[in-house]
């Protein structure tokens, strides 16, 4: 990451490292950049009207590249490059007339043709009849009232004289000198609520003619919470002990950390990784900065760590006791200096973009340069590797390693911890293009990782490593290699549909297969080189990592993604069933039925079946929101998941900016530090159920250091809830002790009164305890135990 994240649905989410992030739009992935070689590029073609501006059936011929085809304005469609379009258009809209088409061919006919060389948008103008005019427009219901987190339909009456045109633009405007969102509203009218509220209560929904934009009307908006309400029933057994909670699961990286915010977090681990670092020189603390930024060689790595150097980060680590994850190269390449770039001006004249401050282009020629056809520019080939970077073997690693040893010891010792093997190999080919032009290969990454890891060992055979690091859901089952052969494979065009590089290794998954093959090494060498299996989980619904909070529907998307991660109900479009022939549920057309993606227990399940004793990490991940209570709530679900569902190690991408984004924070310290003195989540976890997990999550842990349990409980609703929590095998010492994390105060965790436990009754082992949760809220518990 550095990070533009790419999606299989070609769909992009950016978090800018640096000042611009680079990349081609036309291909697809999961990082910062894309390749050279990739899927066929694709072009976008938008589709208005105008009197209306909405609400026009369009045909369309052929369906685009989704199957997706006749459409209802404004909408958009996704064309392979050099498709012909033919659009029609309806005679009238409602008592208007068919007048042109604009943006393409045959603009006076109801038909016209699009050619999809570049992004396109055609409109069809209508006109009104002679003589027509809007006298009014009125809303209803007007006034209103919304319960938060759920829609309320609106509907317009448009009056006048002739023959006029009753279509209306939806609006919804926030309070005066509101700062908070006021909501959302479609094209149909359909409002859906924000959280928070603003502080008057009310919003305006408003809805204008398309004909006379001048005519309008609004209805006033009253926000209600819903009423308070019996919550689900909860459950934790203090007698059901099901694993040990490793303090790693709350880690960051060290991108934007600053030592303030790890030790408020109190977090056990940073993991210093990125883009930028795949290429960091320790001899001349230097590196490049990739697609992030122009290719550039600079000193440091960029706003990792305190200074980017990286010594000072274990340096600064360990003065608050937190372990070090650093990344080594793999892809074999470092940067050789802290001046040079590998796309000069000098060399590549007439760049798409330009740092001027040091004449480096972003590797990209302009529409029209060099032959360049495509308007989001073409990558410059064949340039020199060497201009900025070294080649590097295995024991580069190695040697780093032990100059790490003689600074800080071996890692049982206070030194680095842990290595990851080099940063997300899916997007070498674009990230890296410059020094790493060809998608990764089965044997690249499993051969190499194995040689870098082995020189790891033999430098500290204390320290632990952890890979493939790989970011990109169809690369969990295929190389690099095969995604982009499947790219330009039809009919489908889609990731498996030409697997060259898996059925040449016996048709094993890639990470199974990586798995396999660590295990095989220690079985003949009596040596075991992998430690954590290594994933990048950027799962978040709608792509909403790094995004703020949105309406009530966006949040309540977010919160239901935390799913991805445990629920075997839970699919999303994006990451569907891998399709290899031996997939119990393979299918030869390009439609393929979703999974239940089940991240941490399908991690699970290739360790159990390919390398038993490996542990689990995923070193980036991101939710969004995080200056948000819906954002600390997702934040705050998706640690108590970690833990509940057994993963080893967990390192949170952009850590949470303690002025902007405080609640990230407190999501953190709710599990770390709720009480600001250092106390935390218990570290053996309970069994622990909640009837609806979508209403209130519940996680429960015994802290063996006082012996006593903690319970966290998530509200996930916009409204208070009452529920009993079941406490099995449990006889308690003394009140429960509570502390609260809500909207009402964004800035701290709450100590809030004590709560009588009732023990069990007689013949009974469970004792109880009753209390309201409040609206988006995290609620702790801490119970002393007999």
């Amino acid at each position: 990451m550095g990070h533009c994240t790419w999606l299989h649905s070609f769909r992009l989410v950016c978090q800018i490292a640096c000042a611009t992030c680079i990349f081609i739009a036309a291909c697809g992935g999961t990082s910062s950049g894309t390749s050279a070689s990739s899927s066929p590029t694709t072009f976008t073609l938008t589709v208005n009207s105008s009197n209306p501006s909405n609400g026009v059936a369009i045909t369309i011929s052929p369906a685009d590249a989704n199957q997706a085809a006749s459409g209802t304005t404004s909408f958009t469609r996704t064309y392979d490059s050099g498709v012909t379009v033919t659009l029609t258009a309806p005679a009238s809209a409602g008592s208007n007339k068919f007048s042109s088409w604009s943006g393409c061919g045959a603009t006076g006919t109801v038909t016209c043709t699009v050619t999809m060389n570049a992004n396109a948008t055609a409109t069809a103008g209508y006109t009104a009849p002679a003589g027509s005019t809007i006298t009014s427009v009125t809303v209803v219901p007007n006034p209103a009232t919304a319960i938060v987190g759920s829609t309320l339909q609106f509907a317009a009456h448009v009056t006048g004289t002739g023959s006029f045109v009753s279509t209306v633009t939806w609006s919804v405007l926030p309070t005066p000198g509101s700062a908070l969102g006021p909501g959302d509203i479609d094209g149909n009218g359909l409002y859906t609520t924000p959280y928070p509220v603003p502080a008057s209560g009310t919003v305006t929904v408003m809805a204008t003619s398309t004909q006379d934009t001048t005519q309008s009307g609004s209805a006033t908006v009253t926000l209600a919470s819903p009423a308070a309400t019996t919550g689900p029933a909860l459950a934790v057994d203090a007698g059901n002990r099901t694993h040990a909670i490793s303090p790693y699961i709350y880690g960051m990286n060290a991108y934007a950390l600053t030592p303030s915010t790890a030790k408020a977090a109190n977090i056990a681990i940073a993991r210093w990784g990125g883009n930028n670092t795949s290429r960091y020189n320790y001899l001349l603390n230097a590196t490049n900065s990739a697609s992030d930024y122009y290719f550039e060689n600079q000193q440091g790595s960029y706003d990792v760590g305190p200074t980017g150097n990286f010594n000072d980060l274990v340096t600064s680590d360990n003065s608050l006791g937190v372990k070090t994850l650093g990344t080594v190269p793999v892809n074999g390449w470092v940067a050789k200096d802290t001046t040079s770039c590998s796309f000069p001006l000098a060399t590549y004249p007439s760049q798409q973009a330009v740092d001027v401050s040091r004449s480096c282009g972003d590797g990209l020629y302009p529409q029209d340069v060099n032959g360049c056809a495509s308007p989001n520019g073409c990558p410059i080939t064949g340039n020199d590797p060497n201009v900025t970077s070294n080649t590097v073997g295995p024991s580069w690693a190695g040697n780093w390693v032990t100059s790490l040893v003689s600074r800080f010891g071996t890692a049982i010792n206070g030194g680095v911890a842990i290595y990851d093997l080099d940063n997300e190999p899916s997007w070498w080919d674009a990230v890296h293009r410059d020094v790493h032009p060809s998608p990764f290969t089965y044997d690249e990454v499993t051969n190499n990782g194995i040689a870098t890891a082995q020189a790891i060992k033999m430098a500290d055979p204390t320290a632990e490593v952890s890979g493939p690091v790989v970011d990109y859901w169809w690369n969990y089952f295929y190389s690099k290699k095969d995604v982009e052969s499947g790219w330009a494979s039809g009919p489908c065009y889609e990731p498996w549909s030409n697997p060259i590089d898996r059925e040449a290794h016996y048709g094993v998954p890639f990470i199974e297969y990586y798995l396999q093959q660590f295990a095989a090494y220690q079985a003949k060498n009596n040596t075991r080189l992998l430690d954590y299996v290594d994933l990048h989980t950027y799962f978040a619904a709608d792509n909403l990592a790094f995004s703020t909070a949105g309406d009530t529907t966006t949040q309540q998307a977010r919160l239901n993604s935390t799913r991805v991660f445990w629920d075997p109900t839970y699919t999303d479009p994006d990451y569907p069933q891998p399709n290899y022939s031996t997939d119990s549920n393979y299918t030869a057309n390009c439609s393929i039925p979703l999974q239940a993606p089940e991240v941490i227990p399908m991690m699970h399940k290739w360790v159990d079946a390919d390398y038993s004793g490996t542990k689990l990490a995923i070193t980036e991940y991101n939710w969004g929101g995080q200056e948000s209570i819906n954002g600390a709530l997702a934040q705050a679900d998706i640690l108590g998941i970690f833990g509940r569902e057994g993963l080893d190690l967990g390192t949170l991408w952009g850590p949470p900016d303690p002025v902007k984004q405080a609640p990230g924070l407190m999501a953190f310290e709710a599990f770390r530090n709720y009480d600001a003195a250092g106390s935390t989540f218990g570290d053996t976890a309970l069994a622990s159920t909640s009837s609806d997990q979508s209403k209130l999550s519940v996680y429960g842990a015994l802290r063996t250091a006082d012996n006593s349990l903690t319970v966290i409980v998530i509200n996930k609703t916009y409204g208070d809830l009452t529920s009993a929590i079941s406490l099995a095998n449990l006889t308690p010492n003394g009140a429960a002790r509570v502390w609260l994390y809500s909207n009402a105060n964004l800035a701290a965790i709450v100590a809030q009164p004590d709560l009588t436990v009732t023990a069990p009754v007689a013949g009974s082992t469970t004792s109880v305890l009753t209390t309201t949760f409040p609206a988006q809220s995290i609620t702790i518990l801490v119970i002393p135990k007999m």
